[in-house]
């Protein structure tokens, strides 16, 4: 259609910004990425994103009148109405950044801005595995956990901007591990790439039987998220062991969560959740055996759909929905 505006999607990450120009309707029609340059405290950043915005534009012939809006989605709690990022630590701005304002300045168009991981759960919703739900937790499973929760169809935000922080939510109250947070016993640091690779060590330092993970240990002197859910495909004792451990707290966190807001759908997604349906075998079980039955007979665990993607799909759809 010749006269269909753009939507604009912004994913800011720590080392990576990507960008989509997108039909009013989710489709990608154009997407790149460019670097984070995180140095003197990230005054590049937007400057670079505006840049970038306008020399795509100008490279596909398209004039600046096509785009209607854009959506931002970037690493910290955030404050729609006011349009400020309380805090980005990944990034180096100050807190109370004004980043709806300043991006506006640069691309031209209304902005709306979300955290990153409330964006890519709006992606999910919109174009992915959350697809006709409107009540729906999303839980990303990476370097860390991330999580946004979905109430008829909208992000809820909390008083701060915190809300959907399931990462931080206490998984074990005594002798915990030290989260980045600065608190003890996150979920983060049992249920994330870095935390299964933790609970896979200590296990091993007291296992005596043989194990796969034992002679990668050896070797490479560390192992992977993939090395431990790969030796559990194959029936190994402590690798299956460890799984289920992460399982159990996430399984407990998730039906927890789930008590609260009876989400028709939980969208897992994240590198952990490339162990696909082995993993979401694993937390389906934990998950019903620790869920109200009316919120475990009324739920359904999905792997994510949209990858890298859900981020720049999310902002695109704030910049449909909140300008």
């Amino acid at each position: 259609m010749e006269n269909e505006k753009w939507l604009l999607g912004i994913d800011i990450g720590g080392t990576s910004v990507k960008l989509a120009f997108l039909t009013e309707e989710g489709d990608i029609v154009h997407k790149w990425e460019i670097p984070t340059n995180i140095a003197n405290n990230g005054s590049s950043i937007i400057p670079d994103i505006g840049k970038a915005v306008h020399n795509k534009l100008a490279e596909l012939n398209v004039p600046h009148e096509k785009l209607k809006a854009a959506g931002v989605g970037a690493p910290g709690p955030i404050d729609q109405e006011l349009g400020v990022m309380f805090e980005a630590v990944n990034l180096g701005w100050p807190d109370n950044f004004p980043l709806r304002d300043l991006m506006q300045e640069a691309v031209g168009v209304p902005v709306a801005i979300e955290n990153d991981a409330n964006a890519a759960a709006l992606g999910e919703m919109w174009k992915g595995a959350g697809k006709g739900a409107k009540d729906l937790i999303a839980i990303t499973l990476g370097t860390g956990v991330g999580g946004g929760v979905i109430v008829n169809g909208d992000i809820v935000h909390g008083a701060k901007g915190a809300a959907g922080e399931i990462g931080h939510i206490t998984a074990v109250p005594k002798g915990g591990y030290m989260c980045n947070c600065g608190k003890q016993g996150c979920l983060e640091t049992v249920a994330s790439a870095t935390g299964i690779v933790r609970t896979a060590k200590e296990f091993l330092a007291e296992y005596e039987g043989d194990s796969p993970l034992k002679e990668l240990l050896q070797k490479n002197g560390d192992i992977t998220a993939k090395d431990i859910f790969d030796a559990a495909q194959t029936g190994d004792e402590l690798a299956l062991r460890t799984v289920d451990s992460l399982a159990d707290h996430l399984g407990l966190a998730l039906a927890n969560i789930g008590s609260t807001f009876n989400p028709a759908k939980i969208v897992i997604g994240g590198g952990v959740s490339k162990a696909g349906d082995f993993l979401l075998g694993k937390i389906e079980e934990f998950f019903k055996k620790y869920a109200f039955k009316p919120v475990g007979d009324s739920t359904e665990i999905v792997l994510a759909q949209l990858g890298n993607d859900a981020g720049i799909a999310g902002a695109a759809w704030l910049a449909a929905n909140k300008n």
